[in-house]
Parts: C-alpha cells; sequence; structure tokens
C-alpha cells in the first residue's frame, strides 16, 4: 500500500464461458496480471475455477499465484477453508507455498482455524458479513442479546487476532467484509481496529468504492476492495487486456482518493 498507494486486489475467476475465446487458463490470468499489476496491490484467485480444471487445475493455481508474486503482488487464495484440526492442517500446508493469506471459513470454531494461524507466513482473511444476498439467512440472525451472528464472529475474530498484530498494528488475521453491505461497515470497523478488511463485491455484483470510506478508518492499509468479473471481462474481445488495465487503473485512481479521506 505505500508503495502502490491504492488498495485495490483484482480477483481472478477464470471462467471459460467468458474469457477470451482461445485462451487458457494459465494464459489469460498471467495476461491479467501483466494488465494490473502496475495499479494493484493484490490478486485474489478463486480456487474453484481452478479447481474445476480437473487435475492441471492445481498446477495452473500454482502457476498463477507464482507469476502474480513475481510481478510484486500479494497473493489472497480464496479458497474459503475451514474444517476439522486435521483436514485444517492439511489444507494450511497445501494453501501456504502458493499465497500470501487465505479465505477461510469460521463456523467449524477455533481449533478448524487454528493450523492456519499458526503459520507465520500467511495472513488469513475470516468470513464475517459476505457479499451474496443470501447471507442474511444465516449471517443476520439475532443471538439472545439482539446483535447479529456476524457481530459475534467479528468478536471472534478480533481475539484470534490479538496476538498476531505486527509493527504497523494491523494483524494478520484479517475479515471479509461485502462492498454490497456498506451499511455495516462502520460498526465491523469498531469491532475489529486491528483486522485488515477484504472488501469483495464492487462492480458486478452491486457494490460501489465510494461507500467504502468507513472500512478505512484504522488507516489507508486496512482495507482491500477486490473487484473480479468488472476488470477480467472489462472487454472479451481483442482488446481485453487493455481494458482490465483501463478498468485497474480507474479503479485505482478511485480509491486512492479514498483510503486517503478514510
Amino acid at each position: 500500500m505505500e508503495r502502490k498507494g491504492a488498495p485495490l486486489c483484482v480477483g481472478l475467476d477464470p471462467d471459460p464461458a467468458l474469457m477470451p475465446a482461445g485462451l487458457g487458463v494459465v494464459e489469460f490470468c498471467r495476461g491479467i496480471v501483466d494488465a494490473v499489476a502496475g495499479a494493484a496491490v493484490a490478486v485474489k484467485p478463486q480456487s474453484a475455477f481452478f479447481e474445476a480444471q480437473g487435475t492441471t487445475g492445481w498446477e495452473a493455481l500454482a502457476e498463477v499465484c507464482e507469476y502474480a508474486r513475481a510481478a510484486g503482488l500479494l497473493v489472497i487464495a480464496d479458497a474459503k477453508r475451514g474444517d476439522v484440526p486435521s483436514t485444517a492442517r492439511a489444507y494450511a500446508a497445501a494453501f501456504a507455498p502458493l499465497a500470501d493469506a487465505v479465505t477461510v471459513n469460521p463456523y467449524l470454531g477455533h481449533d478448524s482455524l487454528e493450523p492456519f494461524f499458526e503459520r507465520d507466513e500467511l495472513g488469513v482473511f475470516v468470513l464475517v458479513k459476505t457479499s451474496n444476498p443470501s447471507s442474511a439467512d444465516i449471517q443476520d440472525l439475532p443471538l439472545a442479546d439482539g446483535r447479529p451472528l456476524w457481530q459475534h464472529v467479528a468478536g471472534l475474530v478480533d481475539r484470534w487476532g490479538a496476538d498476531l498484530v505486527g509493527a504497523r498494528g494491523l494483524s494478520s488475521v484479517g475479515a471479509v467484509v461485502g462492498a454490497t453491505y456498506p451499511d455495516v461497515l462502520e460498526t465491523i470497523r469498531g469491532l475489529l481496529p486491528r483486522a485488515v478488511l477484504l472488501l469483495p463485491g464492487v462492480g458486478a455484483q452491486g457494490g460501489r468504492p465510494e461507500d467504502l470510506a468507513a472500512a478505512f478508518a484504522a488507516g489507508p492499509a486496512s482495507a482491500l476492495v477486490s473487484a473480479s468479473r468488472s476488470v477480467l471481462y472489462a472487454d472479451r474481445g481483442p482488446s481485453w487486456q487493455e481494458a482490465a488495465a483501463a478498468e485497474a487503473a480507474r479503479l485505482a485512481e478511485e480509491l486512492r482518493a479514498l483510503a486517503l479521506v478514510g
């Protein structure tokens, strides 16, 4: 963030049905990395799109992650893993060599995430309030004291990350909060004063950068705004790479001003 100034994360969701004709997954993702590396801080490969490629999918994911890191980008593996401790240790071991951080699901409790927390080289983004409309089915359920469930989860995330705060005052345990729910950001920032917030949902899902200033109250590096389809598929014709670069640059400029205000 200090080097680039704009808290932009570009999601890598290589969908063959949407990609320009004639491109493979790795070729497309490498082209996107080249296009956005000057504007973005991070990329967020969605592991499901790579796993859907079958036996070659994991190799493709590893290649894309390595390429992005070589381009100077942080890599957040969007895997949403979370399982019993023995399985969680295997997941953590799988993603630690590939990525700088990984998204995880907290609904099996602390011991399902502890193997991720124990990896010094791996940051963690815990699902708190996700961007999809049906997140309310579970995450908004009221507790006995009237608070929605996601507020309880946010409190757990703050506790889990309390001993993992770095020199800049931010924890390596962050939270995923949908940019599609800007009305909760002030509350979430109050509950998570030391967490980096990963904010997916800008663009195709309807989230707007101008609504996200409250996420940056803990400093310009305390949130990452993620856009995927609006950047990847800004143009599906011959100019797809130039269009992705232009959209990433536009978003970065908008977010640079937002982070400084926040």
